[in-house]
């Protein structure tokens, strides 16, 4: 399975780092941070160059790209540890091109491709944990169409989204619903979270609802598993700026009258931070090309892809932060604000022991003489 850039993808990649460099610099990003986590004038920038159309088809007003594209888009957003969720708009564009009906798309992926609405998944519910198939959301059909009663956690921007995709269970089986947030019954509590972005707690009280379909787990597994590949690239670019950063500290940063980059034992965590980078890059690059594999297929790789990711996040995080020493965990210094970020995205659609599982779940049927 090769993986070639084309000079649409190469531009795409300098397009978005020339934004990151320019427009959203640590100062700015800071300014976002005190003012609650979400700008909307950062997410419209990210509209006016066109990515917020990329999983969108050209008849539905986007510019048709797939998951190599979001790859590389999600890396270079990661460099800059932007604060807007670029990686729900993936999803939701996703979702509604492949699950959606014809009207629900014609009324909604125009406006997502323009940036004018932010859709967001809201699925999380604390007795679920990672696991998908528990939902205690509820569906009743009523006279114009479904009503919703549900309470979901970490909802991403979820007091400043225009809607949410959420799943519920209608009739004893999952299904995915498209939810306005100016609608009747919906209630948002929102917060900063760790990384200094923002979240909230949605409560729906028989809120009014679009059915996207009744087959509501396939809709939604495929949902997470863009999100997994997205987190998987994000925490790349996160990981390649956090190493870079700390070589050029290591060499300037003296003890003993030279630079510490020239102590061996530091060089060597270097190194190993240089390979656990590669691994999370290529295991990247496989989730990315398994998103339109058959789904069997594509959960276990995406699984695979987040375990080791999860392994890389951590080492690569406590290494930069130990290696810079004290400063490493203050606000002031960029290093903290990379190991926060990359702390959240090992947790972002379920944690390292958890997909450690779902890789050891997958591999019953091979396990000889341990099965």
């Amino acid at each position: 399975m090769d993986f070639d850039f084309t000079d649409d993808q190469e531009s795409l990649r300098d397009a978005t780092r020339k934004w990151v460099d320019k427009g959203y610099d640590f100062e700015r990003r800071g300014n976002i941070v005190k003012a609650g986590g979400f700008s909307r004038e950062a997410y419209g920038e990210l509209a006016d160059l066109g990515l917020t159309g990329l999983y969108i088809a050209e008849d539905d007003g986007g510019i048709g790209m797939g998951p190599v594209e979001g790859m590389v888009v999600m890396e270079e957003l990661g460099r800059g540890i932007v604060l807007e969720p670029f990686a729900q708009t993936l999803i939701a564009s996703g979702v509604l091109s492949v699950h959606a009906p014809q009207a629900v798309k014609a009324a909604w992926l125009p406006k997502i491709a323009t940036g004018e609405s932010l859709v967001v998944l809201a699925y999380q519910e604390r007795s679920a944990r990672y696991h998908l198939e528990k939902c205690e959301a509820k569906a009743a059909s009523a006279q114009d169409g479904w009503a919703l009663t549900a309470i979901k956690s970490i909802v991403p921007a979820g007091d400043q989204a225009d809607a949410y995709i959420v799943p519920a269970m209608a009739d004893g089986q999952m299904a995915l619903f498209l939810v306005e947030r100016s609608a009747a019954g919906v209630t948002t509590r929102g917060y900063g979270t760790q990384d200094g972005a923002r979240a909230a707690d949605l409560t729906l009280d028989n809120a009014p609802a679009t059915l996207l379909t009744l087959d509501g787990l396939e809709a939604l597994a495929y949902a997470i598993d863009i999100g997994i590949a997205a987190t998987c690239a994000e925490a790349v670019g996160v990981m390649d700026r956090a190493l870079a950063v700390t070589v050029e500290y290591m060499n300037t940063r003296k003890q003993f009258g030279v630079t510490i980059s020239s102590f061996q034992a530091l060089r060597h965590r270097i190194a190993d931070m240089k390979m656990q980078l590669e691994l999370a890059r290529s295991m990247s690059y496989y989730a990315s090309l398994k998103l339109n594999a058959p789904a069997d297929e594509r959960r276990r790789a995406l699984a695979r892809a987040k375990y080791q990711l999860g392994v890389s996040m951590r080492f690569v995080g406590q290494q930069a932060v130990q290696l810079h020493g004290g400063i490493g965990v203050t606000d002031e210094y960029i290093v903290s604000h990379y190991f926060k970020k990359l702390t959240q995205l090992e947790m972002s659609f379920g944690d390292t022991l958890h997909h450690l599982g779902e890789v050891s779940s997958h591999m019953q049927d091979t396990a000889g003489v341990f099965a």
